[in-house]
């Protein structure tokens, strides 16, 4: 048997783990952009004024992710301070809309807080279950929440895809060092 002998980690160039640093990272990786959308009903009771009417939520998500082939499972994190995490937190079906390089004004409408992004980027129709469906994204997932799983400061969403929706071919929107970006065929 013969040995290889591997050069040591230079341990001066590892930090420890600090939520700026963490940030500083994690933005050198890309990522595909997506948003995900849900309605559920609203919880107000009908002497506040509350009909049960629904309310829908939807948020720019770069950490979106396929889980199992078999069953399909896919993922996605949101977290649980943000104003779309009630909805999630309730919702029974999300439609997750993988975007397309046109779409950087859909990536930003639903990454905006304190707006009604409905409102905002009304390119989407009401669909199964009432989830709301963006217009023009390169795929779309209608899904079944089948999991949340508390992780930190946000919550792991797993789901099931029922339906697919293929918006053709194109360049795919993608998150990098903090801005949009496209993808390029090498």
């Amino acid at each position: 048997m013969t040995t290889v002998e591997r050069p040591s980690a230079d341990i001066t160039e590892l930090r420890p783990v600090n939520p700026d640093l963490f940030r500083a990272l994690l933005r050198r990786q890309a990522s595909t952009v997506t948003v995900v959308t849900a309605v559920a009903r609203a919880t107000d009771p009908a002497c506040l004024g509350g009909i049960g009417a629904p309310i829908r939520a939807g948020f720019t998500a770069t950490s979106f992710t396929s889980v199992s082939l078999d069953p399909p499972l896919v993922s996605f994190c949101l977290g649980v301070a943000s104003s779309s995490w009630p909805v999630f937190a309730r919702a029974e079906h999300v439609a997750v809309h993988l975007l397309s390089a046109g779409q950087r004004e859909a990536a930003t409408v639903f990454a905006t807080s304190g707006i009604d992004r409905f409102a905002a980027y009304p390119d989407w129709t009401s669909g199964p279950f009432g989830v709301p469906l963006l217009d023009g994204a390169l795929a779309r997932l209608l899904c079944r929440v089948v999991h949340r799983v508390p992780a930190g400061d946000h919550t792991l969403v797993i789901a099931e895809p029922l339906a697919l929706g293929d918006g053709g071919d194109g360049a795919p929107l993608v998150h990098h060092r903090g801005g949009y970006t496209t993808a390029v065929s090498l």
